[in-house]
């Protein structure tokens, strides 16, 4: 049993920027013929990859929004409270546009009804936990996506890496999942969440996401084996995990949230999201460029 004290340490210091505004946008983004089959770094292993963590976003973002919105009766602090509706309408629109691109990849003849079939049983057996658990395990890929999107803005390998049908869509996320990376994180230091909880549950959610993602691109690799490339695939697993890789550079931010009173703002990329903003706000489609047209609470 995990102990239920609250973390004496709290990170009191660590807050979100004044001039981060966390709003939700809909974007409109779309997918066509002009997309290579190959559109990350033209490598069959790493296209495969981030098509397996896209099929991965609408259900778990949802998982994410479900998590928040169970507190969002039993948090006062009106500043947060507003923050958990921006957290809660950027997720929506997330899960919209990954659907759209997941349409591309079904389109392309990957197995993603299979996939979503299967994360839904994965998702449903976590929302047996106690929901301060399912918090904390948002916390934990909160934090995992947090990291990602500040090493893709950090960046510019990765970036141009991107074909430039496929990164307008990347480079959203990323800004939007840098603007409220520590909301989830401030709702369960609120409610009471513990060290032992927050620790835990990363540990846990980044190996059940590990599984998840490396079954996915395991099945679309499968369903691709005609085209499958042992140069490609060495070459892939290499800018992931060599040195410098996309995934093992990651790990030193990934150990921090073991550190008693950590907080995501500790960490302050906001410069980042206001050089990047301008370019991606480009991107939004006609008919959303006056908002999203919903509103989510």
């Amino acid at each position: 049993m995990l102990n239920t004290s609250t973390d004496s340490k709290k990170a009191t210091s660590a807050r979100k920027p004044d001039h981060v505004e966390i709003k939700a946008q809909r974007m409109g983004f779309e997918f066509n013929e002009q997309v290579p089959h190959y559109w990350l770094d033209n490598n069959y292993l790493l296209s495969h990859m981030m098509n397996a963590l896209s099929v991965l976003f609408p259900q778990g973002e949802q998982f994410f929004v479900d998590a928040v919105r169970a507190y969002r009766d039993d948090i006062t602090d009106p500043e947060l409270k507003e923050e958990m509706r921006g957290f809660i309408g950027q997720e929506a629109m997330h899960s919209l546009e990954h659907k759209a691109m997941n349409q591309h990849v079904r389109d392309q003849g990957m197995p993603v009804e299979a996939l979503e079939k299967h994360l839904e049983v994965v998702l449903n057996l976590s929302k047996k936990l106690p929901k301060r658990h399912q918090l904390a395990i948002t916390c934990g890929l909160e934090h995992m996506t947090a990291m990602m999107a500040d090493m893709l803005l950090e960046r510019s390998d990765i970036r141009d890496d991107m074909h430039e049908t496929m990164r307008p869509l990347w480079m959203w996320h990323a800004i939007e999942e840098t603007e409220h990376k520590a909301v989830t994180y401030d709702v369960f230091e609120q409610v009471g969440g513990t060290y032992a909880e927050r620790t835990f549950y990363l540990a846990f959610s980044t190996a059940a996401l590990g599984v998840m993602a490396t079954y996915f691109t395991t099945r679309m690799m499968l369903n691709d084996r005609k085209n499958f490339s042992l140069k490609d695939s060495a070459k892939g697993l290499w800018r992931m995990w060599g040195k410098n890789g996309a995934f093992s550079s990651l790990i030193p931010t990934w150990l921090e949230y073991f550190k008693p009173g950590f907080h995501p703002w500790q960490h302050d990329n906001s410069e980042l999201i206001a050089s990047f903003k301008e370019q991606i706000s480009a991107h939004i489609a006609p008919q959303y460029q006056k908002g999203s047209n919903r509103t989510l609470q």
